[in-house]
Order: structure tokens, then sequence, then C-alpha cells
């Protein structure tokens, strides 16, 4: 064990001194003032310093360790050594399972946990059912965030007549938000009888959730000549308006194709900082894959087609239930889950993708 506590501290040493480098550097005058190479170092700076605190931990755990040890050959009172030696056993115990945290904390880490997120949401199969079960879904998300104290703010949407949402766009502003939401990119299915059903009879619709997160302005440039601009009056369900000044904001990037739309905000300036927002994750998503197609694929990898087969999640609201089948956990209480209660889910998915991440270490 004491071989691997200095392998451990070997690695994570080199983590802490980087650390304590981007803590001088964070404070230096010269750094602040160039306000993108800060905000660089400062994201650098909060991805490592769990691995930086651990470190600290572990080196005091194993130098308490080894003088225990030393305390107890040179000891030859029968009851302090025993002291010493339960203390030995102890720290040893504490030492292997802070081994085992860090070497979770040294998995390739998401460079965007920490991230705002945005979320979409769409109708997908079963018409005014699923627009319906979009709203749903919206406010499930809604209730979660609030829960973990989060800020929502609504970019876009488009609702129907009676109701439903035939798709939203939001952003969830709080630390950490994006590495608990981006397991819920996917087909939602949701299994009900419909208001409008006269038989009864269960019917089976899809709402498609895609995740990403907020790209900050300095990862990359947007040329402004690559931007086409296009105002409009926001509108409300069935074409109400609900304003009568062009206050709201399409944005196509000319390059690739990409086209955004906020209409949420009554300012034309508001609409189009949140337009550009999701514009840069858009665009950040499509340069990750170098390629238009490829960009077009990794969505499609999250929703899918929205066909009522491809599914993460059901919703199944006669047996009050919902099942995540990813990892195979059912909840029997489908309205705590409708009011925001998905942390059972979203942990069971941090662990499935840990322990895979841990076994291809």
């Amino acid at each position: 064990m004491e071989e691997l506590a200095n392998e451990i501290l070997a690695k994570t040493g080199k983590t802490k001194e980087r650390y304590d480098k981007l803590t001088e550097m964070v404070s230096d005058p010269d750094v602040i003032a160039d306000n993108r190479e800060w905000k660089k170092l400062v994201k650098e700076r909060s991805m490592i310093e769990d691995v930086a605190e651990a470190h600290v931990k572990l080196e005091k755990m194993y130098n308490d360790l080894l003088s225990c040890q030393k305390e107890y050959e040179s000891e030859t009172d029968h009851e302090l050594r025993s002291m010493f030696y339960d203390e030995i056993g102890s720290l040893k115990a504490q030492i292997e399972e802070e081994i085992e945290e860090i070497k979770i904390l040294l998995l390739p880490k998401d460079v965007n946990d920490d991230s705002n997120v945005i979320v979409e949401i769409r109708q997908a199969a079963g018409g005014e059912e699923s627009a319906l079960f979009c709203n749903e879904l919206y406010r499930m998300y809604a209730m979660y965030a609030e829960k973990k104290r989060w800020k929502v703010e609504v970019m876009d949407v488009t609702q129907t007549e009676i109701g439903g949402i035939k798709e939203i766009t939001f952003m969830v502003k709080g630390k950490g938000a994006y590495s608990r939401f981006k397991y819920e990119s996917g087909v939602h299915r949701v299994q009900r009888v419909p208001e409008t059903e006269s038989s009864g009879r269960i019917h089976t619709s899809t709402s498609t959730v895609a995740v990403l997160p907020e790209i900050e302005e300095v990862e990359f440039e947007i040329e402004d000549k690559d931007l086409r601009i296009d105002t409009f009056r926001a509108s409300g369900a069935g074409g109400q308006h609900i304003n009568k000044t062009e206050s709201a904001i399409r944005i196509t990037h000319i390059p690739t194709g990409i086209v955004v739309a906020c209409q949420d905000e009554r300012s034309q300036g508001k609409n189009k900082e949140r337009a550009m927002s999701i514009l840069r994750a858009k665009l950040y998503d499509h340069f990750q894959g170098q390629i238009e197609n490829e960009y077009k694929e990794n969505r499609k990898s999250q929703v899918g087609t929205g066909d009522r087969s491809e599914r993460v999640r059901t919703y199944n609201y006669p047996q009050g239930r919902c099942t995540d089948h990813r990892v195979n956990v059912t909840s029997y209480s489908l309205d705590n889950v409708l009011n925001g209660d998905i942390d059972l889910f979203i942990d069971a998915l941090t662990l499935k993708d840990r322990a895979e991440k841990l076994a291809n270490a």
C-alpha cells in the first residue's frame, strides 16, 4: 500500500504544483488585465482544485502513518504499542479509501462539467400529446434546477394552442449544471391515456432532449461576416403577437448553416445576446466533430429520430413509475420524478460512466 500511496502522491504532486502556480498567476495584475487569459487560467485552476486538495489530504495521512509506525517500532510500553497499532490500522484504511477517491479524480474530466447548460426539448412522435409532454419535461427540469438553486432562463419557445410545447430552448445557470444535465440527452417516452382519448386507450408518445454546454466567448472567435441576423416579431401560442416590435432575433451561421433563434426577451439586444450563447454552444459542438456531417451525427446520437422504440427513459403514468433504460433503474414515484426528483437516475448514470472509465484506465 505504501508503494501505491507514493505513486499516487507523485502524480497528484505535479497537479498541486501546477495549482499553486496558477493561484499565483490569477492574482498577477498583468494577467488580470488580460481578461481572456485570466478566464482561461481560472477555469484550469478550478478543474484541478479537487486533485490539489486531495494531494494535501493524502500527504498528511501518509506522513501521520510514517510517524505512527516510527513511534510503534520504538515504543516498549505494551499499552502504547497497542494504541499505535490500532492507529496504524485506522490510517491505512483511511489512506486506501482516499486513494480510491483520488483514482476517480484522476480520470479524464469533461472540461465542460462546471459550465452552464443549454437544453433543447422538442416534440417528436405523438402529435399534440408529445407537445404536452414536452411541457411537463420542461417543468421537471425547471423544478430540478430550483432544487439545486440554479437559475433557469427560457431562450426560445414555440407553444401549441392547448398548452403544449413544440420546442423549447432554455439555459440553466449554475456551477456543475452541465455535469448533471448531460445525461438527459436522448428520447424520453411517455405512456398514458390522453385527455382527448374517449376510449381510455393508453398512447405512447416521445419527446427529444438535447443538451449542450454553454461556451464562453473566449473559446473561439465568430466572425461578423459569417453571420446573417434577422429580426421578427415574437409570437405566442396560436400566432398571437406578444409585442409590437421586431425584438425577436434569428441568427444564421453562414459557413455551417446552423440557425438559432431567441424571442423570450422584449429587448432585441437581450435576445441577440442569448441567441449568440446558443450559437456558440452549437458551433463548439460542431467544431469538436471537425465537419458539419459529424455534428449532425453527434446530435442524432443524442436524440435519434424520436421514434417510440428509441428511448433512454420511460414515464408510465398508469403504473406510476419511471424507468431509465440505460442503467435499469426504476422509480415507483412518478409524481416525485415529474416534480424534479431525478437525482436517482443521474447518480446511477454518473456511477456507470465512472466505472466504465475506471475499467478502461
